[in-house]
């Protein structure tokens, strides 16, 4: 007889997690009410087990769910029933979703119908996809560098290694109650707020009220003690009034784009906390940490290599750097090929130098403007942007050019701010060929959910904007 294949070492974590905690509550809403216990996360996986019956295993099954309390329980069961997650952020046109399902062979895609999950056959059960290497156990989405939608595949192994790595570098306990208002289905919120729950019994504040007055309110009001945000959400907290006092809060994690070293010094000036910057990559989990409480903040600086990682950089001039740990993903569905992930190893397309005291993001390299020739860095040009008179935020891109191949454009949001002004400050402090050849002011800089800046996107703004000025 065929031996039972070894059980999925997620939920032999979460077994142990609901002995260990049985009725004690485990997810909380934003006022402090008590959504699910341990042991009503169990039982909830249990029953939503049995509407997922008809589905071969090793079938993808798409969520999407906000950040809804349902997350552990459709997890759990999926996984009992042998079936490969793939979390979907609600921001999504119906196009986009129909086409990241077909792409990615989902047989199904659970929503939410009444507050419960729900879910929807897309047709009638077929054979799984052909996975190259091990079934996955989770896909993460992510775009490759045309925008089609693919996923990267990672075992149970290593979503726990992830986990391991930052609850120990964060310091991350059973007594901790994290406030979850990044998406639970990106990486950053499934990897800090879902599996330190699952795995570890971390509590979990899940709210999808993303407007600052309300996450002031919520962390008042659930006493959380740790906070993961992205720059936007420090930046806008630290603009308001009538603050209530955060007592139990005791830290503040930012990712997912850079933090401006002005924007952390305002906040720890108004609540007495450092933000402690985190590093990380949908495909390899967390890659570093700033685990120091030294008041000191530096652009672009994103602390030491988190427990269990091996970061490989080129020194102290900017460049690719290769991430190892037990944490990477095998590779990428459906592609397959893609030489820099897979095998324990991840080569990101971040640009990165070595310090005494850590690791400084450089920019990216597909960020790089060629102007005649010469490579821009556009943090370089934001960087002496910051210390112009009025402007509280910028991002540089590059636009097409007919002589020079690519300029670069400033779009900078501030008080007061006047385009001759800015591009004056411009010629004082940079090279002739690094000023920016047109300035756009804006009242706010806008960024997605996860709190990223899309340059390219950006970029065809403004060219849609000009095109239409003319």
């Amino acid at each position: 007889m065929p031996e039972n294949p070894p059980e999925n070492p997620l939920l032999t974590a979460w077994r142990q997690t609901s002995e260990r905690h049985g009725e004690a509550a485990a997810i909380f809403d934003s006022r402090g009410a008590t959504l699910r216990t341990f042991a009503g996360i169990e039982s909830g996986a249990q029953a939503f087990a049995g509407a997922c019956e008809d589905l071969p295993a090793g079938s993808v099954v798409a969520a999407q769910l906000g950040n809804s309390a349902s997350w552990p329980e459709v997890l759990l069961a999926l996984w009992h029933r042998r079936l490969v997650p793939l979390p979907l952020p609600d921001a999504m046109a119906a196009t986009e979703l129909e086409g990241t399902l077909a792409t990615l062979g989902a047989a199904a895609l659970v929503t939410l119908a009444g507050g419960q999950p729900h879910v929807q056959l897309r047709a009638a059960p077929t054979k799984p996809p052909a996975w190259a290497g091990p079934v996955p156990d989770l896909l993460k989405l992510t775009s490759g560098t045309t925008s089609a939608p693919r996923a990267i595949r990672f075992r149970a192994t290593q979503l726990l290694a992830d986990a391991k790595h930052i609850c120990a570098g964060m310091g991350l306990a059973d007594d901790d109650l994290n406030f979850g208002v990044i998406p639970f289905a990106h990486s950053y919120g499934f990897s800090n707020l879902l599996t330190p729950l699952l795995t570890r019994g971390v509590r979990l504040v899940a709210s999808d009220d993303r407007l600052p007055r309300a996450i002031l309110d919520g962390l008042a009001a659930t006493r959380a003690t740790v906070f993961p945000g992205t720059p936007v959400f420090f930046q806008k907290l630290a603009e308001l009034e009538n603050r209530p006092l955060l007592p139990a809060l005791r830290l503040c994690i930012t990712a997912g784009a850079p933090l401006p070293a002005a924007a952390a010094e305002r906040f720890a000036a108004r609540f007495g906390l450092k933000i402690h910057v985190f590093y990380g990559s949908s495909e390899c989990g967390g890659i570093s940490y700033d685990a120091t409480e030294e008041p000191h903040y530096e652009d672009g600086f994103v602390g030491t290599p988190l427990p269990g990682v091996e970061v490989a950089a080129e020194g102290k001039i900017a460049g690719p750097v290769t991430v190892r740990s037990a944490a990477v993903g095998d590779g990428y569905f459906p592609t397959t090929n893609d030489p820099a992930l897979g095998g324990g190893r991840f080569v990101p397309g971040d640009l990165v130098r070595q310090s005494g005291r850590g690791l400084h993001l450089a920019g990216r390299t597909s960020d790089i403007i060629n102007v005649a020739g010469r490579k821009l860095n556009p943090l370089e040009v934001e960087a002496r942007l910051a210390a112009c008179p009025g402007v509280t935020h910028a991002v540089v891109f590059g636009i097409p050019s007919a002589l020079r191949g690519e300029e670069p454009v400033a779009c900078v949001a501030g008080s007061g701010l006047e385009i001759a002004d800015v591009l004056r400050f411009c010629h004082e402090t940079l090279s002739a060929w690094q000023v920016p050849r047109d300035i756009w002011i804006v009242s706010e800089i806008p960024a997605n959910e996860r709190g990223k800046i899309n340059r390219r996107a950006l970029a065809e703004r403004y060219l849609e904007r000009s095109a239409a000025n003319r």
